[in-house]
């Protein structure tokens, strides 16, 4: 696979807050096209809240967030349209609808965003599921499958649209080890087969050591980021005490080899 090179989203002394709450006060650090990143802390610490700033769900308070060198945060509203269209999230739930099927959610964006016709739309939606292992479950409905499965569904509706970026909110969510194994294969598999921009935030640690290229951590008190590296850099050489006991908690981890 050829390096992958440049800067795809950078991030600009964002400031979070809720009201009068500050949450994080200036975040600032770059995502580099091509790569898997974590944004990765304690429970509470503002993970979730960073990611919705970043695709444009909560306004921050201060601050960019940039998309090849534009800012998301003062374009014009066709601006921002063509810069959303870049995106895939796959939310903490799935997000399905649970009255449609399969083929009826994947194919739904497809159907609001592009002039395709309906027999182009099936065959698009049918790919997707087909590319995230899930061939011929076009006409069951979410209820009927696994939480592994829903996951794997709302991954294709994430990718119906074909994005440069794929954000994640806990992933490895409710799912048991050996489905958010599968889930985190096939994240690499997106990655180095279409060169996709992945940004997942998790506390998992097996998915930390195993996909992560970079990572920043957050820490609720400093209201900052307290870490930036790779994570196996960060468990072997940090010496701030809260990465530590994040990386050493529990029971040992595969390494990244």
């Amino acid at each position: 696979m050829e390096e992958r090179k440049g800067t795809h989203i950078e991030v600009n002394h964002l400031q979070m807050a809720y009201n009068n709450f500050l949450v994080m006060r200036d975040i600032s650090f770059k995502v580099k096209r091509g790569e898997i990143f974590f944004i990765v802390g304690g429970s509470g610490c503002g993970k979730t809240t960073l990611l919705k700033h970043m695709i444009g769900l909560i306004k921050p308070a201060g601050g960019d967030v940039l998309y090849d060198g534009k800012s998301f945060i003062s374009a014009t509203d066709s601006e921002r349209q063509s810069i959303l269209h870049k995106f895939g999230v796959l939310y903490q739930a799935g997000a399905l609808w649970t009255s449609m099927t399969l083929l009826e959610n994947i194919a739904l964006p497809l159907e609001q965003q592009t002039s395709l016709s309906e027999d182009e739309i099936k065959e698009i939606a049918s790919v997707k599921l087909s590319l995230v292992g899930l061939h011929g479950f076009e006409h069951f409905y979410p209820s009927e499958l696994s939480g592994g499965m829903r996951k794997r569904a709302g991954l294709a509706r994430a990718m119906a649209l074909d994005p440069e970026i794929l954000f994640f909110d806990e992933p490895s969510s409710g799912l048991d080890p050996v489905n958010a194994r599968r889930l985190d294969d096939l994240i690499v598999l997106l990655r180095n087969s279409l060169g996709t921009t992945v940004v997942v935030v998790s506390h998992d640690l097996t998915s930390i050591m195993s996909i992560a290229d970079r990572l920043i951590y957050l820490d609720t008190e400093a209201k900052d980021i307290i870490a930036e590296g790779t994570p196996r850099d960060l468990m072997e050489n940090s010496k701030d005490p809260r990465v530590i006991e994040f990386f050493t908690r529990g029971e040992s981890t595969k390494w990244k080899s």
